[in-house]
């Protein structure tokens, strides 16, 4: 891609509108400082000490911070919300990106989806991840709450260039995306053709139909082939090869009816679009990275860049770039404005 033809997609982007539908969590952030551990006069137990926290937009929330950082002109957050502090806060984060809360609703009987993040603030500086805890609705998704939000959709479908769902919640029908509203996605797929819809799902991303999906390696090849696992945390595993990666895709492609991305880490984006398969190399980052959040800043910048009428290719490259952006952003999911996309191509450029 050109420097010239990545300055104009950029440009583009203030023009797109694009609708998020799926699960918006809060992500609170807890900086403990060990020097000040006090001794519970209860339990006899260390008592953690909060020296500072933020909160921020997580899950479907993460692909709306990267859509605005990027500078997409209008964005609408469609899903639930609990009637709870986590709520307010959450709400209060989305509408200071610019976010449109007209499809995102409260809803009595709900929690409002958190993670919790325990960060240990180290003598040098650094911040070190502890348990996460996390607030998640554990039952299926009320019948009127399920009714709503695709009442929602018929609504939002018709003021924007694309939907980008994020399936965030592994339980089976106990977040924004059930097995109905994924069906009447692929309706409304099916019926808004010139429109474009950008699937990423955690758990079930090869039952989507009539859309772009975008799983990673390992959920592309463990959705066609049982033999591979995702690797354990903090330890290694072979990764697919790339003719597994590829055969994956096509078959997936087939059955979506769609193209398919799929995200290799450090080896890029590959693109599979039913006639045949891409890779599209990652940029090289040196130091530290955090990989937290990359995948949903891969999806806004592909998803941005479609709905802008970038092709496959040109979309996967600025998906690379923004995650190459984001993952050196360390104890937080980062993002990527345009400037930063496009002093980092014309970097790759000349390195």
């Amino acid at each position: 891609m050109t420097i010239q033809r990545l300055r104009e997609l950029l440009k583009a982007f203030g023009e797109v509108r694009l609708a998020v539908v799926g699960d918006f969590f809060l992500d609170k952030y807890l900086e403990i400082d060990p020097a000040l551990h006090e001794v519970s006069l209860e339990t006899g137990k260390t008592a953690y000490q909060v020296v500072g926290f933020r909160c921020s937009p997580g899950a479907a929330g993460t692909v709306t911070n990267n859509l605005a950082a990027l500078g997409v002109g209008t964005i609408y957050a469609v899903g639930f919300v609990g009637a709870d502090g986590q709520a307010y806060e959450l709400k209060e984060g989305l509408a200071k990106t610019g976010v449109r809360l007209d499809h995102l609703f409260e809803c009595d009987d709900l929690m409002t989806p958190t993670y919790t993040k325990p960060l240990v603030r180290h003598e040098d500086g650094t911040l070190e991840e502890l348990n996460r805890l996390d607030i998640k609705n554990r039952k299926p998704l009320p019948a009127e709450v399920e009714d709503a939000i695709i009442e929602q959709l018929h609504i939002c479908v018709q003021q924007v260039d694309g939907v980008i769902i994020a399936d965030q919640v592994q339980e089976r029908n106990c977040g924004v995306i059930t097995d109905h509203i994924r069906e009447v996605l692929a309706d409304l797929a099916a019926e808004y053709e010139e429109k474009v819809f950008f699937v990423d799902s955690r758990t079930r991303i090869s039952e989507f139909t009539n859309v772009i999906i975008k799983p990673n390696q390992y959920e592309a090849v463990v959705g066609q082939a049982s033999r591979l696992l995702p690797p354990p945390v903090g330890q290694a595993s072979r990764l697919p090869t790339i003719v597994e990666v590829e055969q994956a895709a096509a078959k997936l492609s087939q059955r979506t009816g769609k193209p398919v991305y799929v995200t290799m880490g450090e080896r890029g984006v590959l693109v599979c679009d039913g006639q045949g398969c891409e890779v599209i190399p990652a940029p090289k980052v040196i130091g530290p990275i955090d990989i937290v959040g990359a995948g949903d800043s891969v999806t806004a910048g592909i998803g941005a860049s479609l709905c802008a009428g970038a092709s496959l290719t040109e979309a996967a490259v600025v998906g690379n770039l923004v995650a190459s952006i984001t993952i050196q952003q360390i104890g937080t999911t980062g993002t990527a404005t345009p400037q930063q996309v496009l002093a980092h191509l014309k970097e790759v450029r000349s390195s």
